[in-house]
Formats: structure tokens, C-alpha cells, sequence
């Protein structure tokens, strides 16, 4: 009985904040700034079009939905990702999870993101015909270190957060009068997150609220992160017409997505796992200008896992995520 009443309390007071934030972020439309936080890092997920809420058991939850990390059936997971952005933008993320207890107080997990944005040229505006003089060559960075918990309540439900400090490295600016300034600007943040078993089948469903911050400013501009609420269901299709099947699975995921900066889109994921060892993955992302596809495969055997995923774009260069993933 408590934990039921747990449950509905939490359930309860995350709902209330996706209501009231939701509202509030209509107000703020295209006004977010850190726009790294809204790149997926996992290229299962990536491959699956992002639609991750309710995956379960993988470290990388934590930048999805911090409840996934609740019920990692190891004592440790660990994953890496990497790959280049449009404009040669580079993601380098690390996260790690950890069931000392076999999750009878809850799992603890960490996570890494750094950005690289390459070298640019600095300029300065100065009294010549060009209206400006070249400075000196500088290389904006950005990076999130977050922790995570996720915890069990019930055999059905499990809730998780993720506290994270954000930064970012725009430079120096050189202001007459005034001498060298650097432009810097950070943040802590914060994602919750649930993750219900409907008892039907294989169904279920949760729901994450990520990059929950006050407002912060570079200068005078102020800004806010990029505040997104997703709703998600997910279940192993095979369940319900191949009901003995123990080595394969068809998981099907799909979530609802409302971001502070952009209008409303969906997540669609498929996954193929073959032999519990080869994974074949599609996916779709609407409302999108410059994507809608992915696609992917995975391999796992001994408890490492290798994961591909590709995003075709139009305009720009497409994207190649891997993820290297280890359980002991």
C-alpha cells in the first residue's frame, strides 16, 4: 500500500510539471540556447529515431529518460558514443551505471558529453575599409557532467533523475575600454523521469522531462535550455502473435515530444533482434527539415555491444553515431 501511494505521488507531481511547464514554454518558442543537449548520443536510439523513453537497462538512459538506468540486470554498465555533428561538430559522450545492491537501494549512474566545435577565426571590428581586423584563432567547447539514480518502487514502476552541470566556451571578446572578456556561461540542470509495466504483454509506458533549469545569459541575452517533455510507449510485437519466441524479438517504440523550441513531433523505433545477438533497427522522426529517417544495426555477444546508426541528411553531410557498450 505504501509503495502504491508512492507511486501516485510521484506520478502525480511529474505530471503536474509537464502541465505547467508545458505552458510555460509555448511563451518561450525558439528562445533556447545549448542546443547540444538536444542531440541524441546513443546510436541504438539514434537508430530507433529517439524513440527511447521506455528503454530499460542501458546505461545511456541517463540521457534519454534517468528511470531506464533503474533495472540494469549487471552490476556495472558502461558505454561510450561518438560521432561527428553537421559542420564538423564533434560529440564524445561516456556513461556508467551501477547496481551494487541488485537494486534493492536503487542504481547510481554518471554521465559525460563534450562538444567540440572545431577551430574558428576571431574577429574584431576596427576603422578599415573591410570594417573589421582578424584576431586570434579560438575553439568554442561545451560539456555536461551529470549524476543519476534510478530506483524500483514497485516490480512495475521505476522513477529516476539526473542532476547535470552545463558549460559552455564561446571565446573572448574584445570590448575597448573595457579589455579581454571570456564568454562563459553554465548551469545546473536537472531530468526526471518514469517507467511503468503495464502487466499486458510486454506494453509499456513512461514519460521524462529533460534540461530543467532557471534562465541564464551570455551578456545581456538571456536564454533558457531546451525544455522537452516526452511521453512514450513501447512493447515486443512478437508477444502478441509469436508468443514462444525466446531467442528473437520485434520492439516497437514510439513517443509523443513537445520541446520548448520547437512545434511538436514524434519518435517511431523499430528493433530486430536476431538470436539475442544481431539487431536490426529503423526509425522515423517528424517535423523535421532536414531529416525523418534513421537506421541502424547492432551486435552483442559476452556482454560488449556494438552499435551503428545513420542519419541521412539534405542539406548537410550525414551523420554517423557509434556506441561501444560493456556489462560485467
Amino acid at each position: 500500500m505504501i509503495k502504491r501511494n508512492i507511486c501516485g505521488v510521484v506520478f502525480i507531481i511529474l505530471l503536474s510539471v509537464l502541465i505547467t511547464s508545458t505552458v510555460y514554454s509555448q511563451e518561450k518558442l525558439a528562445q533556447s540556447g545549448f542546443q547540444f543537449l538536444s542531440v541524441g548520443q546513443d546510436a541504438r536510439a539514434a537508430a530507433m529515431g529517439e524513440a527511447f523513453t521506455t528503454i530499460e537497462g542501458v546505461s545511456n538512459a541517463l540521457f534519454y529518460n534517468p528511470a531506464g538506468i533503474a533495472r540494469i540486470p549487471s552490476l556495472v554498465t558502461v558505454a561510450a558514443n561518438y560521432f561527428t555533428w553537421i559542420a564538423d561538430i564533434k560529440y564524445t559522450s561516456f556513461s556508467v551505471a551501477v547496481n551494487p545492491w541488485q537494486g534493492q537501494y536503487g542504481v547510481i549512474g554518471l554521465s559525460i558529453q563534450a562538444i567540440d566545435y572545431g577551430e574558428l577565426q576571431g574577429t574584431m571590428v576596427w576603422k578599415n575599409p573591410q570594417g573589421y581586423i582578424d584576431t586570434e584563432i579560438f575553439s568554442p567547447n561545451a560539456i555536461a557532467i551529470g549524476l543519476g539514480y534510478g530506483r524500483a518502487l514497485t516490480e512495475r514502476f521505476v522513477v529516476g533523475g539526473h542532476v547535470k552541470f552545463v558549460a559552455q566556451e564561446l571565446g573572448k571578446s574584445v570590448i575597448p575600454g573595457e579589455g579581454v572578456k571570456k564568454n562563459i556561461a553554465d548551469v545546473v540542470a536537472f531530468d526526471f523521469g518514469t517507467i511503468y509495466r503495464t502487466g499486458f504483454k510486454s506494453f509499456s509506458f513512461g514519460m521524462s522531462v529533460r534540461n530543467f533549469s532557471q534562465e541564464l545569459k551570455f551578456e545581456e541575452e538571456g536564454f533558457q535550455l531546451p525544455l522537452t517533455f516526452k511521453i512514450g510507449v513501447s512493447a515486443n510485437a512478437f508477444d502478441f502473435f509469436m508468443p514462444d519466441q525466446e531467442k528473437h524479438s520485434l520492439l516497437v517504440t514510439f513517443d509523443a515530444v513537445h520541446p520548448r523550441s520547437h512545434a511538436e513531433y514524434i519518435n517511431v523505433g523499430t528493433e530486430y533482434v536476431f538470436v539475442n545477438t544481431f539487431a536490426l533497427r529503423l526509425g522515423y522522426i517528424s517535423g523535421q527539415d532536414e531529416y525523418d529517417y534513421t537506421a541502424g544495426f547492432g551486435v552483442k555477444q559476452y556482454g560488449l555491444e556494438i552499435d551503428y546508426a545513420y542519419t541521412p541528411f539534405d542539406a548537410f553531410d550525414n551523420v554517423h553515431r557509434f556506441s561501444l557498450r560493456f556489462s560485467y
